[in-house]
């Protein structure tokens, strides 16, 4: 039953949380999103590891949520914009997939020969993003985030490995 649970919140996470997300103004989201990246990568800030990306567009989608933000780096810091003209690199994926490659339960590569992840755009730059991503020491955050991304890419990725997993919910709510 409560595997059942897990499967459903995982196969329904990007319908669930859409709107809320939605209905929070840009300023919000750019925000949080900001803040999270400083505190991610604040040691790769800190050592100017972002210079790659000045004067260059990386658009970040999370395709099953219609969201999409645009990341830079000017004057050594990151910035974030709601839209562009052109980006030089793309990555999107669905949430769950994102969730699992922050959460080191799957790899970049394999998501994306997967076709899971998709990376578009100026090959050489998406190399270095994605190095850059595989660069970060989750040891460095701080252990409350660290125990909530591990628990949550576990939860997601337990929900997906499920075998049968769409079977066992249809066959529970028949039942």
């Amino acid at each position: 039953m409560i595997n059942n649970i897990r499967i459903q919140l995982v196969q329904n996470a990007a319908s669930i949380l859409r709107s809320p997300v939605h209905l929070l103004p840009k300023f919000v989201q750019k925000k949080a999103l900001l803040d999270g990246m400083k505190m991610v990568f604040h040691e790769a800030l800190e050592d100017g590891d972002f210079e790659f990306l000045e004067g260059k567009w990386l658009k970040v989608e999370i395709r099953d949520m219609n969201l999409c933000w645009y990341v830079s780096y000017e004057d050594d810091k990151l910035v974030v914009a709601d839209n562009i003209k052109d980006e030089d690199v793309s990555f999107s994926g669905n949430l769950n997939d994102l969730v699992l490659i922050a959460g080191r339960k799957e790899d970049p590569d394999t998501l994306f020969f997967q076709r899971r992840l998709s990376i578009e755009g100026d090959t050489e730059l998406g190399l270095e993003v994605k190095n850059l991503m595989d660069s970060v020491d989750l040891e460095q955050l701080p252990k409350a985030l660290q125990i909530l991304l591990h628990q949550l890419a576990d939860f997601v990725h337990k929900g997906m490995q499920a075998p049968n997993a769409h079977k066992e919910v249809v066959n529970a709510y028949s039942n």
